[in-house]
């Protein structure tokens, strides 16, 4: 028999639950004692009481998410998110994985089969590459220009890699000489290297590093989570072997989903492995198969999918598909740099002095001399509803850190963050010393 829940239902429900409540004993606290929604008389087996909290309604608080991430989520991919639930397994959602796939190697400029979305944040993806792409003993070499990169060392590390490192003050890139130097010295066979440096806000450039990479027969994993439709990007033509980036970026979505990509030459080594990869979630053969990209006719259980975060990822990059990927890129490079303007006229520096090297969608600001950082994001969260942030890694102290991606990158953004930040200039304290 279906039973339909309507609002009175639930209503009286919730009143039958808050009576029973009310009229329970103070030894509903102890083991053995009568519980909320026993009848009288009856003893429950419950050591932990129903949390209170738990009680009352949640309602999420309505806030500009102008810091690196997440940002806001629209309504169209909201409701999108909001649809009934299917099952991981049936046509429509491999139908919608397919979808998702499209528009995954339309926003990477990509034509690789094995294109998909891992189940969690940027991180899961950034361990997906390193735990498919790297054996044990191997040598790999990360380019740490920010704490992406560190993230990244830790990782390779921590699946028993020969972790090598090249380093660069917060704010700088690495000329291609230095890379094709490091790899010729340490010979790797993977070489990490992050587009968008979030914690400086450094757009770190690509072209000629790839074909360097192959020279030196090293696969190029590329971290674009804080770029990726905010700054050019072409996979294929960049030689980029394995790339990935975050749904909660400038795709607008959730967090929760992360879309990744393999080359030919990245499959090849992760599917000839000596060993399998150190996590089963993340192996790329069984990730292949569920995704549909590896060639089998029949797709295997592996894990039940985020089905609501499918459907936002999807519509989100929908709206990708409508806009145009140039289009976007165009938008935000226009959108920072009235941006940076503004932040000019008032007097702030910028953190990342080289213009061709920012971040269009992460903006750094040098922290007010004499100011807490700390104390002007909260008062801008208190009296403005908004979010930035300050440095994180290498630049905590040193900066606070304004996201515009998306939907959110639009000038009157940009008007409401400067208006924010006069504001606070105006009313937080200044040291005199």
């Amino acid at each position: 028999m279906n039973v339909m829940f309507t609002s009175n239902t639930v209503c009286k429900q919730t009143r039958r639950c808050e009576t029973s409540l009310k009229s329970s004993s103070r030894s509903d606290e102890c083991c053995g004692s009568s519980g909320a929604g026993y009848p009288v008389g009856v003893m429950s087996s419950l050591c932990v009481p129903a949390p209170k909290c738990l009680q009352r309604t949640f309602v999420a608080p309505l806030r500009h998410m102008f810091g690196p991430g997440p940002s806001n989520v629209p309504p169209r991919i909201l409701a999108a998110g909001a649809e009934p639930i299917i099952g991981h397994m049936h046509p429509e959602m491999f139908e919608i994985m397919s979808d998702i796939t499209s528009g995954v190697q339309y926003a990477f400029q990509t034509k690789n089969k094995v294109t998909l979305a891992v189940s969690g944040t940027g991180h899961a993806a950034m361990e997906c590459a390193l735990f498919n792409a790297v054996e044990p003993g191997e040598d790999v070499l990360v380019a740490v220009n920010g704490i992406w990169g560190e993230r990244a060392a830790d990782i390779a590390e921590r699946i028993g890699a020969k972790v090598n490192t090249i380093r660069t003050p917060a704010g700088g890139c690495f000329t291609n000489e230095e890379i094709d130097q490091a790899l010729a010295r340490h010979r790797p066979v993977l070489f990490f290297l992050t587009h968008g440096e979030s914690s400086t806000g450094v757009l770190h450039p690509l072209d000629g590093i790839g074909d360097i990479c192959h020279k030196h027969n090293c696969l190029f994993v590329v971290d674009c989570v804080a770029s990726m439709g905010g700054a050019a990007l072409y996979m294929d033509k960049q030689g980029i072997d394995i790339l990935y980036t975050g749904s909660q970026k400038v795709l607008n979505a959730p967090p929760g989903t992360a879309p990744i990509s393999f080359s030919e030459r990245a499959c090849e080594k992760a599917f000839n492995r000596k060993k399998k990869p150190v996590s089963f979630f993340l192996d790329l053969s069984w990730l292949a198969n569920y995704w549909g990209c590896d060639g089998k006719p029949v797709r295997i259980y592996h894990h039940t999918g985020p089905v609501s975060n499918f459907y936002s990822l999807r519509e989100s990059l929908a709206v990708l598909a409508e806009q145009g990927l140039e289009n976007s890129w165009r938008r935000h490079q226009e959108v920072a740099e009235y941006f940076h303007k503004g932040l000019e006229n008032m007097g702030l520096t910028l953190f990342v002095k080289d213009k061709n090297l920012r971040l269009p969608t992460v903006t750094t600001i040098v922290a007010p001399p004499g100011y807490d950082w700390k104390e002007i994001t909260s008062y801008i969260m208190k009296h403005h509803k908004l979010e930035i942030s300050g440095g994180l890694g290498p630049s905590v102290g040193q900066v606070l850190r304004v996201g515009l991606m998306g939907c959110n990158s639009i000038k009157a953004s940009v008007d409401m963050v400067l208006e924010a930040l006069r504001d606070a200039l105006q009313h937080c304290h200044k040291s005199k010393v």
